[in-house]
């Protein structure tokens, strides 16, 4: 159980899912450390909370960075216990696994894998300390892989693994290790998404459009629905809240019903059923006649100032 002298530590703070956390668990009289990528963010976050929230520069893959706030902590800590972190920071990569550039691959797992385990070495002391708790912001992408988003979902698996391992590494000392596993959320995530995306289609080889041009109208439709009906980031954050507060905390959090939904399907349906459920739910192109792009070039970018046809798709994944 937590105390209203206890700090926490919450990472991607800035907008969305990590925001509605740090401003619920100040809510709830916790001492957060905020971490936010720009200054401007942590003025919003300190003008919406109590004075107890602190926000702090951090950037997950920059080790004098986390360093910093690991001191900051300890400086914040007084007599007080470390009572957990949040590791929400994370970025969303995805398009045709093909033609993912490496780099691009490659920074996907240094924010949303390394990056967390980067912040987690540097607290562990701490969280010693106090029997403090992990927490990690996770995805139900981490059990059901999504087409078109594999860099994302990859690294969410991966953060299913990690905390797995954690858990029974950390028993000695009490440590309880939660993974949050939300599915579609309504977050400011989907915009920049979008804004990526359309970059990326007005510079993307014809290639791409030739071999998975009707897959990705398909993805950016359903991308658009998705977009309008997002759960509120706040049921996360009470998941979240949970997890830190609970005496007995649950070691996976589903969140929302549609991940709910996805969840029990990877239970009981067998992989090729599910890939049919997938492709009928999607309307992906199930033969190679009917891959290619039904807009020209010209028509990809936007239609009325918003995006029509967007690929190859980095997309960033609100369903966490």
């Amino acid at each position: 159980m937590s105390s209203t002298e206890d700090v926490v530590l919450v990472t991607g703070a800035s907008t969305g899912i990590g925001r509605a956390c740090a401003l619920r668990l100040d809510q709830a009289g916790l001492r957060v450390v905020a971490g936010v990528r720009r200054a401007a963010d942590g003025q919003a976050l300190r003008a919406a909370s109590s004075d107890r929230l602190r926000p702090v520069i951090l950037d997950v893959t920059d080790a004098a960075a986390i360093a910093a706030a690991a001191d900051l902590v300890r400086g914040e800590l007084g007599g007080a216990r470390l009572a957990g972190i949040v590791n929400n920071a994370g970025i969303g990569v995805g398009g045709p696994l093909e033609f993912v550039p490496l780099d691009h691959l490659r920074r996907q797992f240094e924010v949303n894998v390394v990056g967390v385990v980067a912040v987690i070495q540097a607290f562990l002391p701490m969280l010693r300390e106090g029997r403090g708790r992990i927490v990690t912001m996770g995805s139900i992408g981490g059990r059901v892989g999504q087409p078109f988003a594999a860099p994302y979902t990859a690294s969410k698996h991966a953060l299913e693994a990690m905390s797995d391992a954690l858990r029974l590494e950390l028993k000695p000392w009490h440590i309880e290790v939660c993974l949050i596993e939300p599915g579609n959320i309504a977050t400011p995530i989907w915009e920049k998404g979008m804004r990526t995306a359309d970059a990326l289609a007005r510079s993307a080889p014809q290639r791409v459009f030739q071999l998975y041009g009707r897959a990705l109208e398909v993805m950016s439709e359903l991308l658009a629905r998705q977009e309008a009906s997002g759960i509120p980031p706040d049921r996360v954050a009470d998941a979240v809240l949970h997890a830190l507060t609970s005496r007995r905390p649950k070691t996976r959090y589903l969140v929302g019903s549609d991940a709910r939904v996805l969840a029990l399907l990877r239970t009981v349906l067998p992989d090729r059923w599910r890939d049919e459920l997938i492709l009928r739910y999607t309307k992906l192109p199930r033969d190679e006649a009917a891959v290619a792009a039904r807009k020209t070039p010209a028509t990809r970018a936007t239609t009325n100032g918003r995006a029509t046809t967007r690929a190859p798709k980095r997309r960033a994944k609100a369903a966490r």
